[in-house]
């Protein structure tokens, strides 16, 4: 990263390069991104997504390169990169929207879910089924085609990645978002590699590019609710 010249955006064509790239299978690629470096172990909520997207691969690459070009060390600018990246855009705000709709602020006992976002909040941590970047064709890979259960090279990364992670948080309450990260919990729970003590299920995928987001937190909603006040023993 060293190398790279600070700008103000990067383009796939600077950042999806072979020197950036850990491993492939077919058109499915999996990339290098800083912000994975930095991992919570305090934190009382992970949020999982699927895997990080290219908004968030480009803004965590600005992030860190600016933060190494101030001369300050690795760890700080992955640290910081994770704080830029994380669920950046519209998703986020659809994520703070639905999160405090449930009443997470109260069983945490914070003012607002915004403020689990605030960098010196120690109690969330935001993470991946698949820690790293994965495109195929060089697109955002969805979570459908090819399915992580399904496919040999996506199922080992969740295994080699997610598995290690969750493993260095102190049983947190695991909130997977959409039913793509929920399917592949799932089989990690029928597998025994996981425990359901502390998972919220029916929590939708909160990118702007779900349109029955609305629809399905509605019909979970309750659900949700529910499912917090045993857990949190409201």
């Amino acid at each position: 990263m060293n190398s790279f010249p600070e700008k103000q955006k990067y383009s796939k064509a600077e950042l999806l390069i072979n020197e950036l790239k850990l491993n492939s299978s077919g058109k499915v690629e999996m990339f290098y991104s800083p912000h994975n470096e930095y991992i919570k172990p305090s934190a009382e909520v992970m949020l999982v997504g699927i895997t990080p997207g290219w908004q968030q691969m480009e803004i965590a690459f600005r992030t860190a390169i600016k933060a190494l070009k101030d001369q300050q060390s690795f760890e700080h600018a992955c640290k910081e990169a994770k704080f830029a990246a994380r669920m950046a855009g519209t998703m986020r705000a659809n994520l703070v929207h639905m999160l405090q709709e449930i009443g997470l602020h109260h069983y945490l006992s914070v003012p607002h879910v915004q403020r689990l976002f605030e960098p010196e909040c120690p109690i969330l941590h935001t993470t991946s089924l698949i820690r790293f970047p994965i495109f195929v064709d060089q697109q955002n890979y969805n979570g459908h085609l090819p399915s992580i259960r399904e496919n040999t090279f996506l199922y080992h990364a969740v295994l080699g990645s997610f598995l290690p992670e969750v493993n260095q948080l102190n049983h947190p309450l695991i909130i997977p978002l959409g039913k793509s990260v929920e399917a592949v919990l799932r089989q990690l729970l029928d597998e025994g590699r996981i425990k359901e003590e502390r998972i919220l299920w029916g929590f939708p995928h909160p990118s702007g590019a779900n349109g029955h987001r609305v629809k399905q937190f509605e019909n979970s909603k309750a659900g949700m609710q529910d499912i917090l006040r045993s857990m949190f023993k409201f």
